[in-house]
């Protein structure tokens, strides 16, 4: 959530936000409303109390008849304390309810319009020319087949559209890919994590994750628990309720875990292949900082995406995305889309956002410099969506014959293994 004081200072920076986003620009009127009724019912309250005390120290001292009139004041004021604490209960209530569906400030920098309004910021590496080596690119999915990396038919047959099974080699480059993305992670300073895929619905509401994006969200009612879409919610909720001393930081976690989306807005995209499922595994980096130093470390969870993805030996670019496309949590947000041969276009890959304090206030995270104690600031940053870069890796890396190309970052990890051969079958 962002500052109440923000809000009363610069209202119309926060209706600027809201204008760009898309979304309600009538909630910020009905937000100042709320906590003016809740700071004046506070007043109220205070002053009642406070007569309230003060009359009570004069009946002991009063009798007859000043005595029997003071207390019918008491009893007046008693019905009033009550119906000021009702009322001020009531208007914080509603300003907190109003300020859950506010969304983030939009940094000023980023560009104004819905998904197709973004600006390409960076261009990597070379989009190969099937035509000029003579052969037709096959998509992933019957590379997957070829090599016996895939089943999405005995997925669907188990558990439904949208699942899937890696098999085989497929499997081995799951694995080879989870542990070279935590392998650069931990070379980079962040603390490797295996987080939970249940959490509970404070945690899931403290990210921003039960606004705009409910609908893909799997609860299990009877246990009052949520998937998660991302390890990032138990990430940002791992510090919850707690200070965190300023020397501390910045505070690194890589966690690797599956993730379930529901994909409800997303029928007919995506269907063929395991580029858009209801279940994935992904390697998630998320940093918390000081506020001031959340731009440089937005950069820094960048430029390590741009370090995986080059690895990878995938040609790439960086996006700035558009304001309405942005999440409730994002004050800005860079994605990293691969060329997806096949599909003779760019498909995001990886993405990183800068939260600013918005997480931080929900879940009540703050850090203590000297005397004071503040909300900090959280980013976080994909570092591999696993089967999208199964995908992208085998479009663009396959040969002629149907055989996958390892980039030499994650030989190692799948025995020196240079090439994935079909399996004839």
């Amino acid at each position: 959530m962002i500052d109440l004081r923000l809000l009363r200072e610069d209202p119309d920076r926060v209706r600027a936000s809201q204008r760009a986003r898309g979304e309600d620009v009538a909630l910020v009127d009905s937000l100042l409303s709320a906590d003016e009724r809740r700071r004046s019912s506070g007043v109220r309250f205070d002053e009642l109390r406070a007569e309230q005390k003060q009359l009570g120290k004069l009946i002991p001292k009063a009798a007859g008849e000043e005595k029997a009139e003071l207390l019918k004041k008491a009893s007046q004021l008693a019905s009033d304390v009550k119906a000021a604490d009702a009322e001020r209960d009531a208007a914080d209530t509603e300003t907190h309810e109003l300020l859950l569906r506010l969304g983030n400030l939009v940094h000023p920098d980023v560009p104004v319009g819905g998904e197709e309004d973004f600006v390409t910021l960076e261009t990597h590496g070379e989009i190969r020319d099937f035509g000029a080596e003579g052969f037709e690119p096959k998509d992933h999915l019957e590379l997957g087949q070829l090599l016996g990396a895939i089943d999405v038919e005995r997925g669907a047959k188990v558990s439904g559209s949208r699942f899937y099974f890696l098999t085989g080699v497929g499997a081995l480059l799951e694995l080879a890919l989870v542990n070279a993305a935590i392998a650069q992670a931990t070379a980079a300073g962040f603390t490797p994590m295996l987080t939970p895929a249940l959490v509970r619905p404070q945690s899931m509401a403290g990210t921003g994750f039960l606004g705009q994006a409910a609908q893909d969200v799997y609860h299990l009612d009877k246990d009052d628990l949520y998937l998660v879409g991302t390890s990032e919610v138990a990430l940002a909720a791992y510090h919850m309720d707690e200070i965190i001393d300023a020397e501390r930081l910045p505070l690194r976690y890589a966690g690797f875990s599956p993730c379930f989306r529901r994909e409800a807005g997303s029928h007919g995209k995506d269907t063929k292949g395991i580029f858009r499922v209801h279940q994935f595994d992904k390697v998630e980096m998320f940093s918390y900082v000081a506020p001031e130093d959340s731009e440089a470390e937005h950069r820094r969870l960048l430029e390590w995406e741009k370090q995986w993805l080059t690895s990878l030996e995938l040609p790439f670019r960086v996006i700035d995305v558009a304001t309405g496309d942005l999440g409730s949590s994002a004050a800005r947000k860079f994605d990293c889309e691969a060329w997806i041969p096949t599909q003779g276009k760019y498909r995001e890959l990886t993405s990183t956002s800068d939260c600013t304090e918005f997480q931080s206030r929900r879940l009540s995270i703050r850090y203590r410099e000297g005397k004071t104690v503040r909300p900090l600031a959280t980013l976080n940053g994909t570092l591999c969506a696993v089967p999208r870069t199964i995908v992208a890796i085998l479009e663009n890396h396959q040969q002629a014959d149907g055989s996958v190309r390892v980039p030499e970052v994650l030989r190692p990890f799948l025995g020196g293994r240079e090439v994935l051969e079909p399996t004839g079958a």
